[in-house]
């Protein structure tokens, strides 16, 4: 499976056919055109239409379509209406219990067929939203890995999460920990991919944002949900591994590989103790930078090595015995 970065995703009204269209042209790593929140009742139906347009048009961010939760009488309508080549994923809101994974899964399956696609062609990321979603999260994100890659990543939504709990959004978001902890827990548990973080609505407070930014990445998510094209730059830059420490991971990886053919499996490398678990955080995070220079589609990966001097040597040495 293609390593992809999902830094920023970036929502966008689907029934505002300029707004939908500049989304999808702007660097967020994927723009999500919605049919949920962003569109009035009475709207909802002509929407659809407007979101295919705009799937078909030109485009630089992947596209994915937010449609109506499962319990609605849009969420059958929105998804036949928007599936096909065109579409990289929908977003399912306020999933509460494994059998809507099922049979949106068998939804899209069918459509897929219908439609000549490969099968499981299109992504299905839901987000969870609500105490019962986050009470059944360990059976969700079972549910989710068992669907043959469809769902890779969960999402979680602070809004309605904290308007069902009745809980003060903070601008700490010290109220958010135990749900973020556990949707980090559940998702490694269940195999499947770090999951996406909460949209930050207050949106003159720029450093608010870097600081949400910077918490959901410190707790293991691996992008941000955004509603403003102002948040897509921050949101890729704190979810993108550093360049000084994606230079430090190649050298790691050099050295440790030098010092395992010489059969030792711990090593010193610039002061840092390294052994297997440190080995393989740093090529998890060679594989995310080169994935991200891959899609931004710059020459010269973020922490190349220099082509030479005294930074590609790394001090190695053997920690001292106890």
């Amino acid at each position: 499976m293609t390593l992809r970065p999902c830094r920023s995703f970036l929502f966008a009204p689907g029934d505002h056919a300029r707004r939908a269209g500049k989304a999808l042209a702007l660097p967020a790593d994927a723009a999500i055109l919605d049919l949920e929140d962003a569109v009035a009742v009475p709207a909802k139906a002509a929407a659809r239409a407007a979101v295919r347009a705009a799937l078909e048009g030109p485009r630089r961010a992947r596209a994915f379509v937010r449609v109506n939760g499962f319990a609605t009488e849009w969420c059958f309508g929105d998804i036949e209406a928007v599936a096909g080549p065109w579409l990289d994923g929908i977003v399912l809101p306020k999933l509460e219990a494994p059998a809507e994974l099922v049979a949106v899964d068998w939804m899209l399956a069918a459509l897929e067929r219908a439609r000549g696609l490969a099968p499981r062609a299109i992504e299905l990321m839901p987000i969870l939203e609500s105490a019962r979603g986050l009470a059944a999260l360990p059976e969700l994100a079972a549910a989710a890995a068992g669907l043959g890659g469809r769902v890779r990543r969960l999402a979680f939504g602070a809004g309605d999460y904290t308007l069902d709990l009745g809980l003060a959004w903070g601008r700490e978001e010290e109220e958010l920990a135990p749900a973020r902890a556990a949707m980090v827990l559940h998702s490694r548990a269940a195999g499947l991919e770090a999951p996406v973080d909460t949209v930050w609505i207050e949106l003159a407070d720029a450093e608010g944002f870097a600081a949400s930014c910077a918490r959901g990445a410190a707790l293991g998510f691996q992008g941000k949900l955004c509603i403003h094209p102002d948040q897509i730059a921050p949101a890729n830059a704190a979810f993108s591994p550093p360049a000084e420490e994606v230079a430090r991971a190649r050298r790691i990886i050099a050295a440790f590989a030098a010092a395992e053919a010489e059969g030792l499996a711990s090593i010193r490398v610039e002061g840092r103790f390294v052994d297997y678990p440190i080995m393989d955080r740093a090529r998890r995070m060679v594989a995310l930078a080169e994935a991200i220079a891959a899609a931004e589609g710059g020459a010269g990966a973020a922490g190349a090595p220099p082509p030479s001097g005294r930074a590609c040597q790394p001090t190695i040495s053997q920690p001292a015995k106890k």
